[in-house]
């Protein structure tokens, strides 16, 4: 039998980091410099950030592949995001390479997201080359980050071979990276000397048939849905028979209409396809993520891709309030279940469960954001639907006794607010872990904390810290229930009418708490317009006009100055709901409500719950 052996003429990487420390801008200067592009050709910064959303917020999202050609070897390049809450985009780009790039601030070092993406990549044996990144910043602290590195790798239980990496230093945003700070350089012509030399190239046994793991799912609308995964043994050639192995090792024919590889962003037809290449598969309608494809003469299964299971949940259902079906083009419970299990085709960490209530859905992933860019991209492409508070889903021990999820939170902030951030925390069941203070005015602190603890809390966090506050959370793991808290102390104040607000009604109501809406908003019966100063929800009237009469005053009347309102965001209004309300998404408009928007309704059923 044949011994293993290596395809020399491609290299799988993966770009990994936390969020912001520059992979994306390094992918467009690998780009430029690997002659894809024309010298005069106009292109766009941050060219892999193709989704509107990850343009908006400066990160990525959705894992994307591409390819360069560096002296006749094919490079495989994976952007990978930088935030926990997409560790499923993480996990399964990192299934198909072989080698990663660290990617770390030269000022801000490594952070909890770096750790969490490096300690996938440490787990799966991939080879490590680390970048410490935007080293002309005036607050660099490279030998610092660097040691910082060392300690990381350390900490996670990286084998001696793993901590042999190699180390550039690079301005990303201008395509320079260097092996020596005292090396002059004016391109990355080093590091990808250095992927060559460190990152294997993929082994194969030689004696294997055709096989391919499905890591990624696109669709395209002249070729449906297409199968994406790291052709792992045996080449292919197009029009070969093939089958797919699901979940319960069930073997189904396939028909592939097209074959595909990346050439630079673009995908071009391939003939045939050798070991190691990332191939796409076009036509496999009923394909999953970690299905297996196969020839049909000689089938094998691989090891199917596993991802952590979800730690939060969510409730969705059409809209009910007065206003539904007035903005949105999609407001039927069968559109909205079918949105969300394409969406589960698609992010492995993502999953949608059936309630003994038709119109409502139970979604489960990562954490909030994960939640909030799924229901804002619903809400661009024209949906309309209400979601619950997110909960944190629980289990429990062999013993019987709860767990509950549990997170690294580590601030970065000016010394002058750790007083009210270490009590709001502790209020939350938060323990101070780690404290650092280098003594230049701003400290880092790490607390260990529940996953419900910080729901409803990031936007207190900037309020207390003046803006000038960076919170990162990671999930930890599950620990015993930590005892029960109060997460938000303010009531609601509450419409009890249809109509437009006032702002005579307004003014008069500024007193009693902080305002949500402006003069003129339409409003309805149940709908939270404004937070309550005390912590039990109010009922008022937000359309009363001001009565008119020929008696004049004797002074002057005072006129109406109201303070400016902060426009309500999707992740604020998910952060601030309680149990008993929910967040209206529309195309136009986010909306607070009440579940129940019927106020006799609402007290007769509090006045139930009292007595029960």
């Amino acid at each position: 039998m044949s011994q293993a052996s290596t395809n020399e003429s491609i290299r799988n990487i993966a770009i990994i980091a936390h969020v912001d420390h520059g992979k994306t801008t390094l992918v467009d200067q690998i780009f430029r410099q690997s002659g894809l592009f024309r010298e005069n050709q106009a292109v766009d910064e941050r060219i892999m950030d193709s989704m509107d959303l990850e343009r908006e917020r400066g990160i990525t999202i959705a894992a994307k592949n591409c390819s360069v050609s560096w002296k006749s070897v094919k490079i495989n390049i994976l952007d990978t995001p930088g935030h926990a809450d997409f560790g499923g985009e993480v996990e399964r780009a990192l299934a198909m390479v072989d080698g990663a790039i660290l990617l770390v601030d030269a000022s801000e070092g490594p952070l909890p997201q770096t750790r969490f993406v490096l300690k996938k990549a440490l787990d799966l044996g991939l080879a490590i080359v680390v970048v410490i990144n935007k080293i002309d910043r005036p607050d660099s602290r490279i030998d610092e980050v660097l040691d910082e590195v060392y300690d990381l790798f350390i900490d996670l239980d990286a084998s001696d071979q793993q901590l042999e990496f190699p180390v550039l230093y690079a301005i990303g945003i201008e395509g320079i990276a260097k092996r020596d700070l005292s090396e002059h350089s004016d391109n990355l012509t080093p590091l990808m000397e250095t992927i060559l030399k460190t990152v294997p190239a993929p082994q194969y046994k030689t004696y294997e048939p055709f096989q391919m793991l499905v890591a990624d799912l696109g669709y395209s609308d002249y070729l449906g849905r297409l199968a994406i995964g790291r052709v792992a043994h045996g080449s292919m050639k197009r029009g070969e028979a093939l089958v797919r192995i699901d979940e319960d090792a069930q073997q189904t024919t396939v028909k592939v209409k097209k074959m595909q590889v990346y050439r630079g962003l673009e995908m071009e037809d391939a003939e045939e396809v050798f070991p190691g290449e990332i191939l796409i598969l076009a036509g496999l309608d009923e394909v999953h993520i970690g299905d297996t494809i196969c020839t049909a003469q000689d089938p094998r299964t691989l090891p199917r891709l596993r991802v952590d299971r979800p730690t939060v949940s969510m409730r969705f259902a059409p809209n009910t309030s007065p206003f539904a079906g007035l903005e949105g083009k999609l407001v039927q419970s069968t559109k909205i279940r079918e949105r969300l299990m394409r969406e589960t085709l698609r992010s492995v960490a993502l999953e949608v469960e059936e309630t003994p209530n038709s119109d409502t859905f139970i979604v489960k992933g990562r954490g909030e954001l994960q939640m909030a860019i799924l229901i804002e991209t619903m809400r661009r492409e024209g949906f309309e639907l209400m979601v619950g508070k997110p909960e944190v889903i629980y289990r429990h021990d062999s013993n019987g006794q709860l767990l509950e999820p549990i997170e690294d939170v580590y601030i970065d902030c000016e010394e002058i607010y750790m007083g009210v951030i270490s009590e709001k925390l502790s209020h939350r069941k938060g323990r101070m872990v780690n404290l650092t203070n280098r003594g230049t005015g701003r400290v880092r602190v790490q607390f260990s904390i529940p996953s419900r603890g910080l729901i409803g809390y990031r936007s207190q966090f900037l309020t207390d810290t003046r803006g000038t506050g960076i919170m990162n959370s990671i999930f930890h793991g599950y620990e015993i229930h930590r005892g029960d808290f109060t997460s938000r102390i303010s009531g609601s104040l509450v419409s009890d009418r249809q109509g437009d607000a006032s702002g005579y009604a307004l003014y008069n109501l500024e007193p009693r708490g902080l305002l949500f809406i402006t003069p003129g908003t339409k409003v309805y019966e149940g709908m939270i317009i404004g937070e309550h100063n005390r912590d039990n929800d109010l009922n008022v009237n937000p359309c009363k006009e001001k009565k008119l009469s020929n008696v004049r005053a004797s002074g002057k009347d005072d006129s109406i100055s109201l303070t400016p309102v902060l426009p309500m965001t999707l992740e604020r209004a998910i952060e601030f709901i309680r149990e008993d309300e929910l967040v209206e998404v529309t195309p136009k408009n986010i909306r607070l409500r009440k579940a129940v928007l019927d106020g006799q309704e609402r007290h007769r059923q509090e006045g139930q719950a009292k007595k029960s």
